[in-house]
């Protein structure tokens, strides 16, 4: 799975430990849901650096799309809201 982080580029997940990318993913929603800003920012922010730090950059001479996009971490909480599925980001591997 590709996944778009708006501003640094693309990123592969596939390799990824899937119950921590979605435990985050889930933090983020539950943020969302809360309506308060800071938590979602914070929790954000810890989902991206997480993909940054494990997920493997796609080149940048790849053409195909991105499958999930994950916003900035100082994005409006209405555009985060509008960008999650109703299962977060990310849909749930189950």
């Amino acid at each position: 799975m590709i996944v778009r982080i708006m501003g640094e580029g693309q990123f592969d997940v596939a390799d990824v430990e899937q119950d921590t990318l979605q435990k985050y993913d889930a933090e983020v929603e539950e943020a969302v849901e809360s309506g308060d800003a800071e938590h979602v920012h914070r929790a954000l922010e810890t989902l991206r650096q997480y993909i940054y730090d494990h997920a493997q950059p796609v080149s940048e001479d790849f053409l195909g799309g991105s499958d999930i996009v994950i916003p900035y971490p100082d994005a409006e909480i209405d555009d985060i809201r509008r960008l999650l599925t109703g299962e977060g980001f990310l849909p749930d591997p189950a």
